[in-house]
């Protein structure tokens, strides 16, 4: 039978909508309880809605009874601390799972490439229902930094670098792409992530923001973008070796005992 999926994000797995132009207070997003929850670098995250409505950001599979990402617990506290984000994250109509702030600490271009991830947004979805997707909100205004997606980890070719002005306003299948932020600057990045469920709630969503599936790339030197792949690199096999090395270590303990 095959997914529920947006015509949309067929042929390149995101969109970029109208940028977001109405002033938020920023207590919003800063007087938000957050969790030290590690993800694609130094980060850490404020649930507005999570499996039953507990300031936590698991998955929901992994909650009993486990679950896919669909059918979020608002948090009381929190979205009465956010009520202009809550309203963004549910403006849509659609499912929503999981939703957070994400807080990003500021990193490398290398970093971000290192940090490349996919998500694991459909564990347990049913065939036949809507694949799950996320929207970013960027809320800060981190004009030197962007969002780099890649179909594949490793290969550069084709690779999608987009800008992150506040007001950003991205759709992505963040199962499909490779995906993770580039920023720079003193203070942190915070942005607004919720999960989705695609149909035709989202699919509307999307075309009254005149999302487009092709954007242009923010420019950045070649030196930096040489830099960055050599480094990747070298940090993915640094970290083999370590696995590896642990594993044998592991199997020498064993064999000892």
């Amino acid at each position: 039978m095959g997914y529920i999926k947006s015509a949309a994000l067929e042929e390149t797995g995101y969109v970029v909508l109208d940028r977001y132009n109405t002033e938020i207070d920023p207590k919003e997003w800063l007087d938000l309880e957050y969790n030290d929850w590690k993800s694609s670098g130094d980060t850490r995250f404020a649930p507005l809605a999570s499996a039953f409505g507990e300031i936590e950001c698991n998955g929901f599979w992994n909650h009993k009874p486990p679950r896919t990402d669909k059918d979020g617990v608002w948090i009381p506290s929190q979205n009465a601390i956010a009520p202009t984000l809550t309203a963004r994250a549910q403006e849509p109509g659609a499912n929503v799972g999981r939703c957070r702030v994400i807080e990003l600490q500021p990193n490398t271009y290398a970093d971000c490439l290192y940090n490349l991830h996919q998500d694991d947004n459909n564990r347990l979805n049913p065939d036949g229902t809507g694949w799950v997707v996320r929207g970013f909100f960027n809320l800060t205004d981190d004009t030197d930094s962007y969002f780099v997606l890649r179909e594949n980890r490793t290969d550069p070719s084709g690779e999608v670098r987009i800008a992150l002005p506040a007001g950003a306003q991205l759709v992505i299948d963040t199962q499909r792409l490779w995906h993770a932020a580039a920023h720079y600057g003193t203070e942190p990045r915070y942005c607004l992530i919720t999960s989705w469920e695609s149909g035709p709630e989202l699919d509307a969503y999307i075309e009254k923001y005149h999302g487009v599936n092709h954007t242009e790339s923010v420019d950045v030197p070649q030196d930096v973008l040489d830099a960055g792949q050599a480094e990747q690199a070298r940090r993915i096999a640094a970290r083999a070796a370590a696995l590896a090395a642990r594993g044998q270590a592991e199997k020498l303990a064993m064999s000892e005992a």
